[in-house]
């Protein structure tokens, strides 16, 4: 029976997705111990390390399908790890006792973090993909409301005027160099381990590194220059990667929880008949996937900082900091999954209010361009004494309930350097907007760079 969120039936597709945790089950698992025993085998047998008879019946035994599994989780309790449980299934499927060439020179944990790279590596597949179509939700919508004008915040208070596709953008070239650390860590992160005990191959001295040269072809990885058992900076590298992401995905939803705000109401998550409602006020609109995406990316940075610990291993073999990957590796993926799909779903189907961003941007009468009028009026009266003046302004436009266009037209000082159409000009907030719609092209030229070099 499922106990936790990822494998729920009832919740495991809001957290994680399918495709995630079969990566992770203990059936794709079992299938890679398989899969690297019947490598190992094969390379040893054209190296003439194993008879090739043996090659050939540890290979037709490593089936999936010929394991108990039921048997294997008996064997693991009492032994502690599965792989010793599948080589011995595998060495008694084996005629003639071929199958004790099985696991020739190999370890536990040879075998363990292999299975874990060739995972990581179909995991990060996902990811990939997943960011690819996030970025290009973030492109168009970056595109298209490259000019829509909204407010900025800084501190929770209205700033100066921005643009939607500014806010996109800003989050598109976050993805971006996500996309780009993705593809530099892969040739880090997607290498095997085969080292024998103490990582030296002392038992396969001869023709040691050719056998684990061999295997490592096979299983497309690289080869490692030197066993890894306990240093693990390329497992926490990829646990530090998915906080990032997460970290960028939390940022979005954030936002959007924000912008969703009764008393904003700029943005909303795709609607679908019921979703977000309350059981007793009919009127709300909860921001739902905003609210997984959050308690997804939290976890994940905390098991990122767990993925450090594992790093502090005691010296060739550790007792302890290694099944910390064990618990908190899946997870960390299958959580980052659950936020990716539910940041795409957001941004695939986003509900934009262009006329709310632009009433909001009215909220304070013209106050939020004092800058703007600031800037204007510093060539004439300096800007110093500009920004005093104009302060003086806004405290009475804020106490009086006023426009802010009104209150300078009134006032002698500056009507005698701008009139007031000069002075609404200043007072627009879609004229101050600064290199927005600049910024918004770098940012898509940029992506556009990176998807076609030619």
């Amino acid at each position: 029976m499922p106990a936790t969120i990822i494998d729920s039936a009832i919740f495991g597709n809001i957290f994680s997705t399918a495709a995630m945790r079969q990566i992770w089950s203990d059936e794709n698992r079992t299938r890679k111990y398989l899969d690297i025993e019947a490598a190992l085998a094969r390379v040893q047998g054209r190296l003439g390390i194993i008879p090739a008879e043996a090659a050939e019946e540890i290979v037709r035994n490593c089936v999936l399908e010929k394991i108990d599994m039921a048997k294997l989780a008996e064997q693991t309790q009492r032994i502690g790890y599965p792989v010793l449980g599948v080589v011995s299934q595998i060495n008694a499927l084996c005629r003639d006792k071929l199958g004790e060439y099985c696991h020739w020179g190999a370890t536990t944990q040879d075998i363990t973090d292999t299975a874990t790279v060739l995972q990581i590596r179909e995991a990060l597949d996902l990811v990939d993909s997943e960011l690819a179509a996030i970025s290009a939700a973030m492109a168009d919508l970056a595109a298209r409301h490259r000019d829509t004008p909204m407010i900025g915040r800084s501190n929770l208070q209205q700033a100066v005027p921005i643009t939607f596709g500014y806010k996109m953008a800003g989050l598109l070239s976050a993805i971006e160099r996500h996309r780009e650390r993705l593809a530099q860590l892969r040739p880090r992160v997607l290498v095997g381990e085969f080292a024998g005990a103490s990582g030296t191959l002392a038992s396969l001295a001869e023709g040691g590194l050719d056998i684990q040269a061999g295997l490592m072809r096979e299983l497309g990885l690289g080869q490692p220059d030197i066993a890894w058992h306990t240093i693990r900076d390329n497992i926490a590298e990829v646990g530090c990667f998915l906080g990032l992401v997460s970290a960028t995905l939390g940022k979005l939803s954030m936002d959007v929880k924000l912008m969703m705000q009764t008393e904003v109401g700029e943005v909303y998550e795709p609607f679908a008949h019921g979703r977000g409602s309350s059981s007793t006020m009919p009127q709300k609109r909860n921001p739902i996937s905003s609210c997984y995406i959050h308690a997804c990316i939290s976890v994940v940075r905390q098991h990122a900082a767990a993925l450090l610990d594992a790093n502090v291993a005691d010296h060739e073999r550790s007792t302890g900091p290694w099944e910390i990957e064990w618990i908190v590796l899946p997870e960390i993926f299958c959580l980052t999954a659950g936020a990716l799909a539910q940041s795409r779903f957001v941004l695939e189907g986003l509900e934009v209010d262009p006329a709310r961003m632009r009433a909001n941007l009215d909220l304070t009468n013209g106050l939020v361009v004092s800058e703007a009028v600031m800037m204007g009026l510093g060539p004439y009266i300096g800007r110093e004494y500009a920004h005093d003046l104009v302060y003086d302004i806004c405290r009475i436009a804020i106490r009086e309930n006023r426009p802010l266009l009104d209150l300078l037209a009134e006032n002698a000082e500056i009507s005698r350097h701008l009139d007031r159409t000069a002075l609404a000009s200043l007072c627009d907030p879609a004229n101050y907007l600064g290199l927005s719609g600049e910024m918004v092209d770098r940012v898509l030229r940029s992506r556009a760079g990176r998807a076609d070099p030619q």
